[in-house]
């Protein structure tokens, strides 16, 4: 026993060849994480290998958002993976905007058009020696990547006021702005031909209303006084275009407004989509032009609200002695302006219009004149940004194409009410209007007629129209005659005799004749009263100002 105890004594503290050992052991722990290393090492390169192939997938995708899934997979084919790797095409929306989070700026799935695309790649690396620790002969690589397309137009929808009457515009424009204006039809010409930028002006807004916050956006969101909005639009015409005839002209619209202190949010004119997030001072490759009366017109239209606009004009048209105009304009659909810039699926909308214009005609045949009130009711036209065609790598090959939808007419001849013009509620359905009162006999008449169009016209506009910034109108198919002839051939006239009333033989032909001979002043009329308010009777005009066609991004 004792032997043994010092048989066992000896040998634990014999330390002969403990190196030996410890290097044994020391050896296999080398080789063992050497082995691993090549494992890891492997799993890396292959990572890398496959995020570049899922961002080329995304590029592709981003930049074929109609075919994307095919694209991407081609890609990642082309790039030696086999076509079962693409797990998963989403696409979204994706907002580029610093205040929000990496993780929540692509959105999916999209919210109306998509304008980006994130891909998903699982690849298998094998294992040769970190599979006896994980009992697994292959590693699962698992990448994405988004990327957003940035194919953007800017485009706009109003009126051109081509044939500008001073007198009638100086009315209308001068009762939204809250002041008289003196204008000639050259003044106007003027201010339609100039043309200023849409963020030049934002970032003056923002210097001359103290506006805080970075970007555009928070320039749109905010209440400005319209006196500081045509302040710094002259600020912005004067800069760019010098002391030219428009300038001069809005420096007087300016000083006549200099006064008011009604406010209105830019953002309901104008809509500059993914440049929004841009900091103020900031410009994209591609700017977006500015009508300068387009943007004065629509200025004077949401600083109005929903006031009555009331004004007597005179027109000197053949035919008619007096003309008063009563109009109000309802707000545009929520979240849209006149003007936009944005990818495939933006919309720009008109404003619901009504006019109710009383119209005195000179008369004939026993009866010396006619009192004819027609109200017309226009409903906002649309235009949505149905496709960009980017030319790649020639830039003037690139087209835009457009979705118009001139508004709905909807017109009467009878006695409409104050009431009526302001309830946006509901259409009017008026009863007979008194057109002749004359010693005791009383002639009514009524006539109602609709103008429709149910289907969107496709508009392309070429690299030389946008450039040139040339306005197409679209007007609706069911409507190919004027609408006063419209209306008379629904006329319903009665004639009410007193009891010593004399009687008027022929009084309804007699009324026919009158109104037929001025069928082309009173169309004259109601198609320069709604062009001086921005719409057109079934017509709409629409025009594109820029284009960008930078293909598709990586995006975080």
């Amino acid at each position: 026993m004792k032997s043994a105890q010092h048989l066992v004594r000896r040998f634990a503290s014999d330390d002969r060849g403990n190196v030996a050992i410890l290097g044994a052991i020391v050896m296999t722990l080398v080789i063992g994480f050497a082995a691993l290393g090549v494992d890891l090492g492997a799993i890396f390169a292959d990572r890398r290998k496959a995020q570049s192939a899922a961002d080329l997938a995304a590029i592709v995708a981003a930049g074929n958002l109609n075919n994307a899934t095919n694209a991407a997979s081609a890609t990642v084919v082309r790039n030696n993976y086999p076509a079962n790797a693409l797990v998963g095409v989403e696409l979204g929306n994706y907002t580029a905007n610093a205040a929000v989070t990496p993780d929540k700026r692509f959105v999916t799935p999209a919210t109306g058009t998509p304008t980006a695309a994130r891909v998903t790649l699982e690849t298998k690396t094998p294992l040769y020696f970190a599979r006896y620790i994980t009992g697994s002969s292959q590693y699962t690589i698992k990448t994405t990547a988004t990327a957003s397309s940035t194919a953007l137009a800017s485009f706009a929808i109003g009126s051109r006021l081509l044939a500008v009457n001073g007198g009638l515009i100086n009315a209308m424009l001068g009762s939204m702005l809250g002041t008289n204006l003196s204008l000639t039809a050259m003044d106007y010409q003027a201010l339609a031909n100039a043309r200023i930028d849409a963020l030049d002006f934002l970032s003056a807004v923002a210097t001359r209303a103290n506006v805080t916050g970075p970007t555009y956006d928070n320039v749109l969101s905010s209440n400005i006084k319209m006196a500081d909005f045509l302040a710094a639009m002259l600020t912005t015409q004067q800069t760019a275009n010098g002391n030219n005839a428009a300038t001069i002209t809005l420096s007087s619209i300016a000083q006549a407004t200099s006064a008011q202190s009604t406010r209105i949010a830019p953002g309901s004119l104008l809509d500059l989509g993914p440049y929004g997030s841009l900091a103020i001072g900031q410009k994209p490759k591609v700017g977006a032009s500015l009508s300068l009366l387009s943007l004065l017109a629509g200025t004077a239209a949401v600083a109005n609200g929903t006031n009555q606009i009331a004004t007597s004009v005179n027109l000197n048209l053949p035919g008619i002695t007096q003309v008063s105009v009563v109009a109000t304009v309802g707000e545009r659909p929520v979240g849209s302006g006149w003007f936009a810039v944005g990818a495939q699926g933006a919309s720009v909308h008109t404003a619901q219009t009504r006019v109710l214009i009383t119209i005195q005609l000179a008369g004939s045949g026993g009866i010396p004149s006619v009192n004819l009130p027609i109200y017309v009711e226009v409903a906002p036209g649309t235009a949505t940004l149905s496709g960009i065609s980017c030319g790649r790598p020639d830039i003037s090959s690139s087209t835009v194409t457009l979705g118009v939808t001139p508004g709905v007419v909807d017109a009467w001849v009878g006695n409409v009410s104050m009431a009526d013009m302001t309830n946006f509620r509901t259409k009017p359905n008026p009863p007979p209007a008194a057109l002749v009162n004359l010693s005791g006999v009383t002639i009514t008449g009524r006539a109602h007629a609709e103008i429709s169009n149910t289907a969107a016209k496709q508009v392309d506009f070429s690299y030389a129209d946008i450039q040139a910034q040339t306005i197409k109108t679209v007007t609706t198919t069911s409507f190919t005659s004027s609408l006063m002839s419209s209306l008379l051939r629904d006329m319903s006239l009665t004639v009410t005799t007193g009891p010593l009333a004399l009687p008027l033989p022929g009084a309804g032909s007699t009324i026919a004749n009158i109104l037929s001979g001025a069928t082309s002043s009173i169309d004259q009329i109601l198609a320069s009263t709604l062009a001086a308010l921005g719409v057109g009777i079934g017509q709409a005009d629409v025009w594109v100002s820029g284009v960008r066609c930078d293909g598709a991004v990586l995006v975080n």
